[in-house]
């Protein structure tokens, strides 16, 4: 069910997150509430961290901002600095997101006198709502579908999304209801951007019609995410008969259904990139045309290739 900020800042506590803790902080409202209640929560165990994307004009007032509050409440702050450009044909919220969870993993390991053990990420409630909208939007399988965890690990760090079960809303009325500050960011307006046209045009018309839909929707993702744990545990048991990285004819041994999520699987866990439909749809078609040794393999997936090494298949990022 929906939470307060104190009920799922008790729940974060309750789960006992391994300290210190990282606060991946922009200054705006979201994180600036996370920030503030982690810091009343673990006093002296908080540190923050800045992502300077230098994307917009308003960049280095969010920074200035993040400096003051950190000195204010005595919190440990570094900001990384990253050119989140995005490279010809990617997305450029694709590559933002990549060089963001990059940078905060970076900067928790190494930019502080001791390395962190847990991030804290600011998503909410509607955030979910807007990525499960979006990976339906798109036609997403179960991944997409089961949008974002609230807890994982990766890179050496415990991930943590505390306000998960949070309305938008409820995070800035307890900012104002003590008197806190934070930074607009200006694109947040923008309707060029698909999240902002789901939060300030289908977000309040779902609420009409149903009033429960963020309770309601995150049953849903749940679902997708229990479904597919147990596709991922199929095809991790797969990759160990196939070998990372696959041996091209122990794939072609298996149904296609098979050979779709252990690739995807494969893909995801030794180079972090994951295929489109359409890619992946060619890769298998590559794959079964496979049957002589001079048979070439090479097909775009993610920000790199898919080729044939031999006897394998192989990945690379030009």
């Amino acid at each position: 069910m929906t939470q307060s900020v104190d009920q799922a800042m008790q729940a974060f506590a309750a789960s006992q997150p391994a300290l210190p803790l990282a606060v991946a902080y922009s200054g705006g409202a979201d994180s600036s509430t996370l920030l503030h209640a982690c810091v009343r929560r673990w006093p002296g165990q908080v540190y923050a961290i800045h992502v300077h994307h230098g994307l917009q004009d308003a960049a280095d007032g969010f920074e200035a901002h993040c400096r003051a509050t950190c000195t204010a409440l005595q919190v440990p702050l570094t900001v990384a600095h990253v050119d989140a450009r995005p490279a010809a044909g990617d997305s450029p919220e694709d590559a933002a997101r990549r060089y963001r969870y990059a940078a905060l993993t970076a900067q928790a390991l190494k930019g502080f006198e001791r390395p962190m053990a847990s991030m804290a990420l600011a998503q909410h409630a509607d955030d979910q709502v807007e990525t499960l909208l979006l990976a339906l939007s798109r036609g997403a399988g179960l991944p997409g579908l089961a949008a974002m965890p609230q807890h994982w690990q990766r890179g050496g760090l415990a991930w943590h999304r505390p306000l998960l079960q949070v309305a938008g809303r409820d995070v800035r009325q307890w900012l104002l209801a003590q008197d806190l500050p934070w930074v607009e960011d200006p694109t947040n307006t923008d309707a060029r951007y698909t999240r902002n046209r789901i939060r300030h045009q289908l977000l309040p018309a779902l609420e009409q019609v149903f009033p429960q839909f963020r309770d309601t929707f995150a049953r849903s993702s749940q679902h997708a995410a229990q479904a597919q744990q147990l596709l991922v545990a199929q095809a991790q048991v797969d990759l160990q008969a196939v070998g990372v990285p696959p041996q091209i004819k122990a794939v072609q041994a298996l149904e296609p259904e098979r050979q779709a999520q252990l690739l995807r699987q494969w893909l995801l866990q030794s180079h972090g990139t994951t295929p489109t439909a359409a890619q992946l749809r060619e890769l298998l078609r590559q794959i079964s045309h496979c049957s002589t040794r001079g048979h070439r393999i090479h097909i775009k997936v993610g920000y790199g290739f898919v080729v044939r090494q031999g006897s394998r298949l192989a990945w690379y990022n030009p």
